[in-house]
């Protein structure tokens, strides 16, 4: 038996102590889940008793005393003086005779199983890595693709030196590590050739907001460390995990990233036995920069891969465990492979009944936007750091902008008060240290550090969604902390009002009862930008126009594919939110001057002098000039339903002024695949026009359910513009007239047995209408985000004091 070697078939997760977190999870996988279909890579590790042997026989533990037992890690000065010396001390020692023999006995068996051409990945595993309490993410190093035993033996000494690079000895003072007694075994593993493949980081939870029923995927060109460096914005992909276990193949949705670079391997630079600098970033061909590096059959694979890995270490320790996992696609066997997987060690460990919201007061000009990692808000004074030479001019509560960050910076990044990156993605390093840290960051914010001045005082804004914003100056903001275990259950339902998906995630753990209204124009206008006839009549726009258009849907089978699958995603992202709770999904409600300004909507809208109350709503769906919109429309919602799965997706059709439009509306979708009643779909109206509460038992022989649209609702019984400021005195949901009707459509919809609810603005600002809500008896109100917490307890309060009439 080997001494110093461990195969990963001889590992499992409870061998941390011998061979580190690394080793031992490769070990775990390799053992119980490539018999599920998961490809690990075969290798063996060298262990932390070898590292202890190599300090022992060449007495360099009192030597390492020496440089840190007095060491003050926030002195950057002598902090990189301990650390190189540190280094030298761990290099200088001779590897023993008997290690050695066995470190080439493991090398030739792996040859005898991949062939001699085999290549090594050869990676650093930390004895307290991937604990629960910290990533270690980026501490030490790593060499790919090394060829001989004299290589493996050089890169292995410098895996073992880098125990004591300066971030890793900053990082285990800060975590309560004992440097000396965090131990370093090595993986020597078969080489995945991603470098003409493809590779990427993914978590079986998204990563910003905690949201546990994803999958979150980044891909890239070329070797990860581009990814992992933030050098690049790669792509990214959702997968809905419970809608994929219930045998629904499909992507939630995607971000197309620029890849600008592909990191590959180059000639070999050599000092002493080991090639230092062996890899290089070659420009990515504009083509492919703007297409998807993995197509969903990879990314679907890859989301198998995560579940299977979750459900297996959670099954282990007996608790829901959230994962971090890397991936690489070999570009020679075409295969992908998992080579590593560890605790997620942020979201994961934040407690379940707490929710903080960040919101801001004001507002003020948008200087820089960028993918925001995590929901939270920071101000501060801009100090760009260029390099590392220029850490000691950081300041704490200084925000931090830079080109990209590396682990050598996080002394400086846990005093940041925020973080903001030229580069990179959601799983870069900034990323994730600054989500560590709890720090807000926006990382991919072009030519930030070309735009933003030193001592420029500035607010980092990451909670309004996915895309972070810069604004000038120091802004107010508050933070509402709410313990969700103590909001009360209500006999009203309440749903919250959505349309931006960016959003879904981070308002998933507000205790509402569904989506009560997702508004599909807001999808249209700020992912697809282009006017849907413009997808399908190329011939009838301008040549500028249509080389817009090209470029947005490039990385899309058809401009139409484009629209649908968009607008799918989209949808399917605000209904996993909430799922399998109901969401309610309005048909566009565009009017024609804001169809108009989307991309080549001038060719196909016309003026109207009052599109409040002009061609909008369901009048659209069947008329020549929009009928085939409409089709696209139907398309992408049957494909959010029957293909994505979410058949909790209820469809709403808005300012349908008859009852014959409304029918005409129905034979329409019917036509496009959308039967009401077919695999349980429903479909509501919004009762918006006086006609709609004057004819409600008509329309609810149509419709399964009415939304009342009180902003409309209040205009079309009072008259009153709501565009126009001139009158907007005279604008008030509360008006005896317009309460009276609101209540009459509620009694009509008890009385069809049909449901009732409100998604208008109404409720959210004016509490008292609330409470008339409730004691109407409408079965739910549909709320802005900011406002629900609030209300429940309103509403809860009022159902105690009423029981008698509720």
């Amino acid at each position: 038996m080997s001494q110093y070697i461990k195969w990963f078939n001889e590992l499992g997760i409870e061998d941390v102590d011998l061979v580190g977190g690394k080793n031992a999870s490769l070990g775990e996988m390799y053992q119980n889940l490539t018999q599920e279909g998961i490809r690990i890579p075969n290798g063996f590790a060298i262990t932390a008793e070898a590292y202890r042997a190599i300090l022992d026989t060449n007495d360099a533990w009192e030597k390492l005393h020496a440089q840190l037992d007095s060491l003050n890690p926030d002195d950057v000065v002598q902090l990189q003086a301990c650390g190189k010396r540190c280094r030298e001390i761990i290099y200088e020692c001779k590897l023993p005779d008997t290690m050695v023999a066995q470190i080439s006995d493991a090398y030739e068996a792996l040859k005898v199983e991949y062939g001699e051409d085999i290549t090594l990945a050869i990676r650093s595993s930390a004895t307290a890595e991937d604990s629960p309490e910290a990533s270690f993410a980026g501490q030490n190093e790593s060499y790919l693709n090394i060829h001989g035993l004299d290589a493996l033996l050089e890169a292995y000494r410098r895996c073992l030196a880098s125990n004591f690079t300066d971030r890793s000895i900053h990082y285990k003072f800060d975590h309560g590590f004992d440097n000396l007694k965090v131990y370093l075994s090595v993986v020597v593993m078969k080489m995945v050739r991603s470098d003409i493949g493809e590779s990427g980081v993914m978590f079986s939870i998204d990563s910003e907001t905690g949201f546990k029923d994803v999958v979150f995927i980044n891909a890239a060109y070329g070797l990860g460390e581009n990814i992992v460096q933030g050098s690049i914005a790669p792509d990214s992909f959702y997968v809905h995990k419970p809608t994929f276990k219930k045998g629904h193949r499909t992507v939630l949705k995607r971000r197309l990233g620029d890849k600008a670079l592909k990191m590959v391997f180059s000639e070999a630079i050599h000092q002493g036995n080991l090639a230092v600098e062996y890899t290089k970033n070659i420009d990515t061909p504009k083509a492919d920069q703007r297409r998807f590096c993995i197509d969903d059959n990879d990314v679907l694979l890859l989301a198998d891969y995560a579940i299977k890995i979750e459900e297996h270490y959670s099954k282990q320790a007996g608790y829901k465990k959230p994962m971090d996992m890397e991936w690489a696609k070999d570009g020679l066997d075409g295969h992908i492979y998992i080579v590593q997987a560890r605790p997620e060690t942020v979201e994961s460990r934040k407690e379940g009944t707490q929710l903080e919201m960040y919101h801001l007061k004001e507002r003020s000009e948008v200087l820089l936007e960028g993918q925001a990692v995590g929901t939270k808000i920071g101000s501060g004074k801009v100090c760009k750091i260029v390099d590392a030479s220029k850490l000691d001019n950081f300041k704490a509560g200084d925000v931090l902008v830079a080109e990209t960050t590396s682990p050598d910076w996080e002394p400086v990044m846990k005093i940041a008060s925020a973080i903001v990156t030229n580069s990179g993605g959601r799983t870069c390093h900034a990323a994730i240290v600054s989500r560590e840290l709890g720090i807000p960051a926006i990382v991919g914010a072009e030519n930030a550090v070309g735009i933003l001045e030193d001592g420029q005082e500035i607010t980092v804004s990451c909670a309004e969604g996915e895309i972070g914003l810069v604004y000038e100056g120091k802004l107010d903001f508050e933070i509402i902390k709410t313990d969700l275990s103590s909001v009360s259950k209500t006999k009203t339902k309440i749903m919250m009002n959505l349309g931006n998906p960016d959003m879904a995630f981070s308002l998933a753990s507000l205790p509402v009862d569904g989506i009560g209204l997702a508004r599909m124009e807001f999808i249209i206008n700020t992912s697809i930008k282009v006017h849907p006839m413009a997808l399908i009549h190329p011939e009838k726009i301008d040549e500028a126009t249509d080389k817009k258009i090209g470029q947005l849907t490039a990385a899309y089978d058809s401009p139409q594919s484009y629209f649908v699958k968009v607008l799918s995603e989209g949808v399917a992202t605000i209904a996993s939110s909430v799922y399998p709770n109901p969401c309610v999904v309005r048909m566009s409600d565009f009017k024609s001057n804001e169809y108009a300004s989307l991309l080549g909507g001038e060719f196909f809208e016309i003026d109207e002098a009052n599109p409040m109350i002009g061609f909008r709503g369901a009048s659209r769906y069947t008329h020549p000039n929009y009928e085939e919109g409409f089709a696209l429309e139907c398309a992408a919602m049957k494909h959010v339903r029957d293909e994505m799965g979410f058949d909790n997706v209820i469809l709403m059709i808005p300012f349908c002024r008859r009852v014959e439009e409304g029918q005409r509306v129905l034979d329409a979708m019917e036509k496009y695949g959308l039967k009401r009643g077919e695999n349980g779909l429903k479909v509501y109206v919004m009762c918006e026009i006086p006609n709609n509460v004057i004819q409600i038992d008509a329309f609810c022989t149509l419709f399964d359910g009415i939304s009342i649209g009180s902003n409309d609702l209040t205009q079309l019984t009072l008259g009153v513009d709501r565009d126009s400021e001139i009158v907007a005195f005279d604008y008030d949901e509360r008006d005896p007239g317009v309460m009276k009707m609101i209540e009459m459509a509620v009694e009509g919809a008890k009385r069809n047995h049909r449901h009732s609810g409100i998604c208008g603005q109404g409720p959210s600002d004016y509490p008292e209408m609330a409470e008339a809500l409730v004691k109407m008896g409408i079965e739910s109100i549909s709320l802005n985000p900011d406002t629900v917490l609030q209300t429940i307890q309103n509403i809860s309060e009022l159902e105690a004091q009423h029981k008698d009439i509720i």
